[in-house]
């Protein structure tokens, strides 16, 4: 019998996690399971607490976590902390599958110093995200935020009929794609069937033959910021792209062009993006995250009328549930054949 703890919470269900390991592993399994309560209650940041400051968001005590998981081999989780000194006290733990596009609740370099691997499931929300970021382009770009607020407040919005104020379709605008990995590429596809004018940057990348047959560009960053009427965030965070949006870019962005964010909330400087909405540089805003979660309520961003927000849910989807479980389950089945 191979021990495995589980630890997931109200999103990664743990009966997702086993039913995947019962399908994909040909081994007898002593299956252990904790429930967390994210998404109901908020994750915890590792620089914000002694010990912990190797990991990124997590959720868990580690004391609890360290007892719960004990002598398994495996471990399997959506958002458990794994730290160095969580690592020195489970010396029986010789995998962690998380189930997230990057395991930023793990030290892998601690993991790696003890021989500990760790393996995650990149892309497993890039058709959910994809798939969001369309509809939020489309709920800028068509007025449907705008018409939903003001039937709220008992207005109806008969003036954006008119040709001065109403949307635009895609297939008359230019988008601008920053970032060109899993998500940004599934975005890339989508838009070409509104028949969007697509620029991509990216230096790390280079276009497929069937994107360049089809017309898309790969540009240079201020190339892109000055020709898109759409700008849509795709890039990780790193030291190089942390507030790659700020004054500076803004300011080379074509004025009356639409901002939308569904990637991580550290590539925006808020202070900056609000100056352009209260300008009108920027006719409008959509982001799904932020570098605060939860965003104060008192924050003058929030309130301002030209932004749409959504809580952070463009990966939430059930599909995204059953593939990221079935990519953990896989690899874990792959470690116990001895691959």
């Amino acid at each position: 019998m191979r021990k495995i703890a589980i630890i997931g919470d109200h999103f990664m269900l743990p009966e997702a996690f086993e039913k995947s390991l019962k399908d994909k592993c040909n081994h007898e399994l002593e299956l252990n399971s904790m429930t967390q309560p994210w998404p109901d209650e908020p994750m915890e940041h590792g620089y914000a607490i002694s010990g912990m400051d190797g990991l990124k968001e997590y959720m868990g005590d580690p004391k609890k976590i360290v007892k719960f998981i004990g002598d398994s081999e495996v471990l399997i989780t959506h958002l458990a902390p794994m730290s160095k000194h969580m690592l020195e006290q489970l010396p029986l733990l010789k995998l962690i599958a998380v189930s997230r596009g990057g395991p930023v609740n793990i030290d892998i370099d601690a993991a790696t110093e003890r021989g500990v691997r760790v393996v995650n499931t990149p892309g497993r929300n890039a058709s959910a995200v994809a798939e969001f970021t369309l509809g939020a382009i489309l709920a800028e770009t068509r007025k449907i935020r705008v018409g939903h607020e003001s039937l709220r407040n008992g207005e109806w919005r008969g003036d954006l009929y008119r040709a001065d104020t109403t949307g635009r379709e895609l297939n008359e605008l230019i988008v601008g794609v920053i970032g060109y990995g899993d998500i940004g590429k599934r975005v890339v596809k989508l838009l070409k069937a509104f028949e969007a004018k697509v620029l991509v940057t990216d230096p790390y990348v280079q276009l497929s033959a069937e994107d360049i047959r089809d017309g898309v560009e790969l540009v240079s960053l201020d190339d892109l910021l000055a020709r898109s009427d759409v700008v849509s965030l795709h890039p990780r965070v790193t030291a190089e792209t942390t507030q790659l949006i700020n004054k500076d870019t803004i300011a080379k962005m074509k004025p009356g062009a639409i901002l939308v964010n569904t990637a991580r909330g550290p590539l925006l400087n808020y202070d900056d993006l609000y100056d352009a909405l209260v300008s009108e540089h920027l006719s409008g805003a959509m982001l799904e995250t932020f570098s605060v979660e939860p965003v104060p309520a008192d924050w003058p961003l929030i309130q301002h009328p030209s932004l749409t927000m959504t809580p952070h849910i463009a990966g939430a989807s059930v599909k995204t549930v059953t593939y990221a479980a079935d990519q953990a389950a896989i690899a874990v089945n792959q470690y116990l054949n001895g691959q």
